[in-house]
């Protein structure tokens, strides 16, 4: 897809000059130099952009909820996920229709064109605290489950400390400057393969891990809640969005598939494979452990040679993947704060702050809970709802534009209510 024409929209105009400036593309098309994706291959990117170590304390969340309540609220969740997703795509297609052609390949990029500068950051710092969210949740993980690995005395010693600092601590520090190294590469190309490694791990550890919540659950049968109560409500759905967070990628992904008359067919279908195995994951986890479910589920493997495999196997996964997270929040920041050029110690000022919030919080799913509460749920419906609400406003009856402004108000509610919710859980438990 060229971008030597000029597309407006009603107010705006995209254009891209030689240094990268707050119009630039945040990505640069190249669709007409690579083969378009079968239906297939779409349904397994969709699937690779959403899936992550967000389904590792559902579980937990479960165990919180309750396996009937967590059940509701995870397919309530990805139901609106879909349909917020499928907003974005129908907004560009609509901008396209009147303009002929588009230049818009990201979410950021539908923010310019559609709310000019204010919505492109709008996007941009959304994206820099969801992605940057993400990154401290695998700190937290990698350090909690190596803890749990290596303590030679778990039972007589939970919470060893060297030096006055926990061991969770120490290994985030130990992560430190191997990541400034990581995060110093200016382009990542050479990492990219490892986000399929990525999914293949994730997949292998789901699938040790529910084999073994059904044997442990046919010996144990533990005593097991449906609903846990109003109070969790919020929690449960700040987990659920976070697990579902992956709006970013649907306009990449409807640009390189071959029939984009079918993206929607397709993306549903994901969503509900998603769906299914998340439900299905989260309610196993929880039916094996009951109120000994913990935080990350994997912990509760205990020892034995393939549960430390699927652990470490876990944790070398997130040491590579945060540095492939992080690179749109160096992006976006280099882009606005240093004309677009590479910034070393600016990358390392990220990875600095991202190590910090990650030794202030003292739970994984309490913290998963707050990044979906939070940014995941602007990110994820406000915008797109919004954005659809503002350029479709001449042709939406009363009924859409209802649902809309419903999507965005209720957004707004559930994004204020559940980051303090999420807020209390957190300092409670540090406290």
């Amino acid at each position: 897809m060229g971008f030597g024409k000029e597309a407006s929209s009603s107010s705006h105009v995209l254009q891209v000059p030689a240094v990268p400036s707050e119009d630039t593309p945040l990505l640069t098309s190249k669709s007409n130099n690579r083969p378009l994706s079968s239906n297939a291959k779409t349904f397994a990117n969709v699937f690779i952009s959403i899936v992550g170590a967000g389904v590792l304390g559902l579980p937990y969340t479960f165990k919180r909820t309750g396996w009937l309540m967590g059940s509701l609220i995870l397919f309530s969740v990805s139901y609106l996920t879909y349909h917020c997703m499928m907003l974005l795509v129908l907004t560009r297609r609509r901008l396209d229709s009147l303009h002929g052609f588009s230049k818009i390949d990201s979410f950021g990029d539908l923010g310019f064109a559609v709310c000019g500068p204010l919505g492109r950051l709008s996007v941009d710092s959304m994206i820099i605290l969801s992605q940057a969210g993400f990154c401290v949740s695998y700190l937290i993980f990698v350090a909690t489950t190596l803890a749990v690995v290596f303590n030679s005395s778990p039972t007589t010693n939970p919470n060893p400390q060297f030096l006055g600092l926990s061991l969770k601590s120490i290994y985030i520090w130990v992560c430190f400057p191997f990541q400034l190294g990581l995060n110093s590469i200016p382009t990542l190309t050479h990492l990219a393969p490892l986000s399929i490694f990525a999914d293949i791990v994730d997949l292998g550890a789901m699938a040790v891990v529910m084999i073994e919540d059904v044997t442990i659950f046919l010996q144990q049968r533990p005593v097991l809640q449906a609903f846990g109560g109003f109070s969790v409500f919020f929690y449960g759905l700040g987990v659920a969005v976070y697990a579902f967070e992956g709006i970013g990628m649907v306009l990449p992904l409807e640009s390189e598939i071959k029939e984009k008359d079918k993206f929607g067919k397709i993306l549903g279908l994901s969503m509900t494979f998603i769906s299914l195995m998340y439900g299905g994951f989260g309610v196993l986890g929880y039916m094996a452990f009951g109120e000994d479910t913990k935080d990350i589920i994997t912990t509760n493997l205990g020892p034995g040679l393939l549960s430390t495999i699927v652990q470490i196997g876990l944790c070398v996964n997130l040491f590579f993947t945060f540095p492939l997270m992080m690179n749109p929040v160096h992006e976006v920041v280099e882009r606005r704060f240093w004309g677009g050029q590479y910034c070393l110690w600016l990358r390392w000022v990220l990875v600095l702050v991202v190590s910090l919030v990650a030794l202030l919080v003292p739970n994984f799913a309490d913290f998963l809970s707050l990044v979906g509460s939070s940014v995941c749920i602007v990110l994820g419906f406000v915008l797109p709802a919004l954005f659809h609400l503002m350029v479709y406003k001449d042709e939406l009856g009363w009924i859409g534009m209802c649902l809309d402004g419903g999507i965005v108000a209720l957004g707004l509610v559930l994004a204020v209510y559940g980051t303090w919710s999420s807020l209390s859980e957190i300092f409670s438990t540090h406290a």
